[in-house]
């Protein structure tokens, strides 16, 4: 019995650790797990580089994501961060109550600079 009293605080320690640490950390990535198998085309996501795009195609461990008018990129399942719910923006990238889009649509390149003084 003396033993037992003896080990007690260190079974209480590691049982601690593990309500707070360990049994956390495996939820969230089950969850995380979950989520990466069950996104789909047609989803909006945020990748874990911070990267916004729709998955346009699954593949079997991969995914090509547009990100941006035209531009689609294959990631692999395992960099989908999050799912996002439908940005604000309208279809072509107008904000409610805008008029234009962020961005020009024509293929002019961007000025430069103005510079000053001798370099």
């Amino acid at each position: 019995m003396q033993q037992f009293a003896s080990l007690l605080p260190l079974i209480l320690v590691v049982l601690v650790f593990w309500l707070l640490v360990i049994r956390p950390a495996s939820k969230r990535q089950k969850a995380q797990r979950e989520l990466q198998q069950a996104v789909g085309a047609g989803d909006r996501v945020m990748l874990t580089s911070g990267i916004f795009g729709t998955v346009r195609g699954v593949l079997d461990d991969r995914l090509e994501v547009e990100i941006a008018n035209g531009v689609v990129v294959q990631v692999a399942r395992q960099a989908i961060a999050t799912r996002v719910d439908a940005t604000p923006t309208e279809p072509g990238g107008i904000e409610p109550g805008r008029t234009e889009p962020d961005r020009p649509d024509d293929d002019t390149p961007p000025q430069a600079p103005p510079t000053h003084g001798n370099i």
